[in-house]
């Protein structure tokens, strides 16, 4: 079933209220999806640095894992910890340095890479999860999030959402595509890698190829309707941008609200009650087929 929301603000007086709403509006999504959840939170950068999520299985392993990296060769590492998870930001002249190193590190797996993007996931409830990574105290300009009912493949922390297969870019999906093999084959001539099975990496992946060839986000999901077949809907974050995109049959729930200070997605409405000012927003269910897309000025 799953259940996906996201929160894009065009208020800045609201950035560091970002996890706050956020982790609101996916604990309303737990009974959608009790298996696993995670987010991605567009925060601060840093100039000519990059952040890269890491992820290990335990909070005592990822911060021994991070003082491994230190002493394999990447140096003292500007790591900021949550649970299970670090995200270490590097000089974009040391990035490939520190993507072998982890390579070589079993215990740690990468999770996102971007200059804005931070990205989390674990197995449990979507409340716990939002609560063990501290996201209501996160700040940023937009942010997704999934909770995820597993239907085809097994509860693990690698199938839960979002995906990424881009920097700064990722994807939560609510559905299941029918044609992901034959895709994931193209895709993997193309020179794109998969970690999972999940059809959704495919679709995060198929977004990431048309974007390296230069189409927009909106370009590229306008693009995923002739070439992705199934059910779904997406909610989508880049550096700059936040879309989303129903199938022409339109089958799974989708809600959204749009005021002045925000434009917010959720599977079901209640996800958008507890925003402010929720009762006085324009309220409306995504057309299908149609792509809605919001970038930052």
């Amino acid at each position: 079933m799953c259940g996906i929301v996201g929160l894009f603000l065009k208020n800045p007086g609201l950035y560091p209220e970002l996890g706050f709403h956020l982790s609101a509006m996916l604990g309303v999504m737990s009974d959608r999806g009790p298996d696993s959840a995670g987010f991605a939170v567009y925060g601060s950068q840093q100039a000519d640095h990059v952040k890269l999520t890491l992820r290990a299985s335990s909070a005592v392993e990822i911060r021994e894992a991070v003082a491994a990296l230190g002493k394999a060769g990447a140096g003292d590492l500007d790591a900021v910890f949550h649970d299970t998870h670090a995200v270490v930001s590097v000089p974009l002249a040391r990035e490939h340095e520190l993507r072998l190193l982890i390579a070589r590190d079993s215990r740690v797996t990468l999770v996102g890479v971007g200059a804005r993007m931070e990205l989390f996931k674990e197995v449990g409830l979507p409340e716990q999860v939002a609560k063990r990574f501290e996201l209501s105290g996160m700040s940023g300009t937009h942010g997704i999030g999934h909770t995820r009912m597993a239907t085809e493949s097994a509860v693990t922390t690698r199938g839960a959402h979002p995906f990424s297969t881009g920097k700064d870019q990722c994807l939560v999906h609510n559905g299941s595509l029918s044609n992901h093999c034959g895709v994931r084959r193209f895709l993997s001539r193309e020179g794109l890698t998969f970690e999972t099975d999940n059809d959704s990496e495919v679709a995060a992946g198929f977004l990431t190829w048309r974007m390296q060839q230069g189409a927009s986000l909106e370009q590229a999901l306008t693009d995923s309707l002739a070439d992705l077949d199934g059910f779904f809907t997406f909610v989508v974050g880049t550096k700059s941008g936040f879309a989303v995109l129903r199938d022409p049959i339109s089958c799974k729930p989708a809600v959204m609200a749009e005021t002045d200070d925000y434009v917010a997605f959720g599977s079901e409405y209640r996800a958008l009650a507890v925003l402010p000012y929720a009762g006085k927003a324009r309220v409306f269910e995504p057309e299908p087929a149609r792509v809605y897309a919001w970038e930052l000025r």
